[in-house]
């Protein structure tokens, strides 16, 4: 039972900090957000809760200044203000914003908010783990090497769910009648809006993929839908 005392304490150490980053999340979100009404995305929308078969979708503005959408754990979906200034000014279509919503809806509907804030939980609780361990063969380094390890599998993951959550938002729109070419188009704005972030490190560092493997995605099952079955 001694053995196993470290293990136990590394799992509920992850468990309360699942619990705890939850209720912060929420707190954070219901003190700094509003609902959204804009009569042109609402008919967006609408659209895509018809084609969902859910009697409406809500979305809220985080009043933060980063261009960033958001999937919450407990399902709602939150567009930045940063990014809804941007559609405000023109620089953004309503299109283009609606397709973020359903790519927020796709982290909700395959359940990528909620296992998120669990992974979240249990890569602290790996990353000490791992650095006791490596910390009795290699002093000083044992640290930096369980954080650079678990970051890595942290990105990973995460470059899969924002491919997942594509592939999710581009069925949904053409069900919609909306299409993907506003989706497409907003991977080319976004690099331009948010500073090219990221554009020289390696993809495998990155949590989100590159823009053009996205769009490539985007378009091979376009491709696949097209296709004349045999």
């Amino acid at each position: 039972m001694l053995k196993l005392m470290p293990l136990l304490l590394v799992l509920l150490y992850g468990l309360a900090m699942y619990r705890f980053s939850a209720w912060r999340t929420a707190r954070e979100l219901d003190a700094r957000s509003s609902e959204l009404a804009d009569m042109r995305l609402r008919r967006l929308t609408d659209r895509m809760a018809e084609a969902l078969d859910l009697e409406r979708i809500r979305v809220h503005i985080y009043e933060v200044a980063p261009i960033n959408g958001l999937a919450a754990p407990d399902g709602r979906i939150f567009i930045t203000r940063g990014f809804y200034d941007q559609y405000r000014a023109g620089n953004v279509t309503a299109e283009e914003l609606a397709s973020v919503i359903a790519h927020e809806l796709g982290h909700v509907a395959l359940g990528h908010s909620r296992r998120r804030m669990i992974d979240f939980s249990g890569q602290n609780a790996i990353r000490m783990a791992l650095a006791t361990v490596l910390n009795r063969f290699l002093p000083g380094l044992g640290v930096w090497i369980a954080s650079m390890l678990t970051s890595l599998l942290a990105a990973r993951l995460s470059r899969q769910d924002e491919f997942e959550a594509d592939a999710y938002a581009s069925a949904l729109l053409v069900k919609a009648g909306i299409g993907t070419e506003a989706q497409k188009s907003l991977f080319g704005k976004l690099e331009h809006l948010t500073g090219n972030l990221g554009a020289g490190t390696p993809a495998w560092l990155l949590s989100h993929p590159k823009t053009g493997q996205r769009i490539a995605a985007i378009e091979s099952r376009e491709a696949r839908w097209s296709a004349p079955r045999k």
